[in-house]
Order: structure tokens, then sequence, then C-alpha cells
């Protein structure tokens, strides 16, 4: 798989949205993710707005579906998703719906191993065998923040971002606070789709885009992770 750069539009302004989405294009991101404070602000219009704008980019809906799987990822794929996101917390039968509509409607699906029963590596790897897509190794916004907020160590998706790498055989990636030097590196760790949220693109403790050069930090993020070598998994969705 070619090293792969993400966008999380994790804005509620859908024009805001759009404007980052043709900046991000332009610097050479390669996926647009609606985020989840995107679709809860507007819904499938979302995804719709970004598909019509882009059609020939995917586009990741993070849905974290927990419930209702099948038919909220098919409301998903139907808006023009090309991707959808299943927390691993949910019961196991939500996810295999889940994968069901993936398969049933042509999106691929992406498993969240936030805070999952058993830790990050045996979550990943439960995630897979009800046959997930993508690893999304998720460390939460909520419990980075807090623990910095009282002086406690908060850990990074770096912590265990290689042992889930070599516990799967599909593509993962790390999704949580990380620096721009963390986040570009990812694909030394194995795995190739990098997320460029906030702080990078998105203000930390708003949701709203970052200041400053985005479009020039955009450009060096993506010039740096293109120049990677492809990376070969055993099961490889092509999107």
């Amino acid at each position: 798989m070619k090293p792969t750069v993400q966008i999380s539009l994790d804005l509620i302004d859908l024009d805001e949205a759009l404007r980052t989405a043709d900046m991000a294009i332009r610097a050479g991101v390669d996926w647009l993710e609606a985020g989840t404070p995107l679709i809860i602000a507007e819904g499938l219009r979302g995804v719709r707005e970004l598909h019509a704008r882009f059609p020939a980019v995917p586009i990741v809906a993070d849905l974290k579906i927990m419930d209702g799987g099948w038919l909220e990822a098919e409301m998903m794929a139907k808006a023009g998703a090309s991707m959808v996101v299943v927390m691993g917390q949910a019961h196991t039968e939500t996810v295999e719906l889940v994968v069901k509509a993936g398969h049933d409607f042509g999106v691929k699906i992406m498993g969240d191993n936030m805070a999952m029963p058993g830790g990050p590596v045996a979550g990943a790897q439960l995630l897979e065998s009800l046959g997930c897509d993508y690893i999304v190794h998720h460390i939460g916004y909520d419990m980075r923040n807090l623990r910095r907020q009282r002086g406690l160590a908060a850990p990074t998706p770096l912590d265990d971002l290689r042992a889930i790498v070599d516990a799967v055989s599909i593509p993962v990636q790390a999704v949580g606070g990380l620096t721009l030097e963390q986040a570009t590196s990812t694909p030394e760790y194995g795995a190739p789709l990098v997320v460029v949220g906030a702080p990078l693109a998105i203000d930390a403790y708003a949701f709203s885009s970052a200041k400053g050069d985005l479009e020039g930090t955009l450009r060096l993020i993506c010039e740096k992770v293109h120049a990677y070598p492809d990376i070969k998994f055993e099961k490889e969705a092509i999107v």
C-alpha cells in the first residue's frame, strides 16, 4: 500500500470543512475524513457535499458506530462514503453487521480499538478477525487532555503501534494528538495511513481549522509521507 495522508475534518461548519478540504487536496492529501463533529452537525449532508465536491477522492465517515451498524453503514455508503468507522467496544455482532454492510454496499470498514477490553493489540486482532479492512489505533481526546491537565502522563498512539502492526495483517493508522514529527513517522512503524487532525490541522480546543499556514504544513506532510516506500500487507483493501 502506498503511504497515504488523510485529513480529519473535525469541523462543525460545512463551508469551513469544504474550504479546508479544497486546501488539503491542493496540498496533496489523499483521503478526506468527515469527522465526527461534522457528521453530528451536518449529518449525511456533510458526506454528500464532500463526495459531490471531490467525487474521485476517498471519503472516510468517522461515524463511530456503536449500534444499528448495518443501517448506519448503509446510510453513509449511499451518501458517498468510501469507508466507515465502527467502534471495537460495540457488540461483536454490530461489527459483524457493519462488515456485512461494507460487502453489501462496496465500502471498506475501519475498526477503532479505542479503550477496547484486553488492550489495543488484542482489540486490533479481534477487529481483524471480524472482517475489518483497516485498524484505527486510537488514543482518545478527552483522556489525553484531562490527564495532562492533572499533571499525569498521557499515552500516545506510538506506544503500541509497532506491536499492533506486527499482530495484524491489514493496514493500521495511529490517531490521537500526534506531533508533526510523530504523525509523519508512522510509516516507519509499518503503518501507512497517516492521519492529520488536531492539533496539526484542527484547533486542539475547538472544532475549527488551525491557524497559520495550514496548506504549507499539509504540503510538507504529504511530501514526506509520499516519499516512503510502499508497505505490503497480506490483506489489503482497494479503495
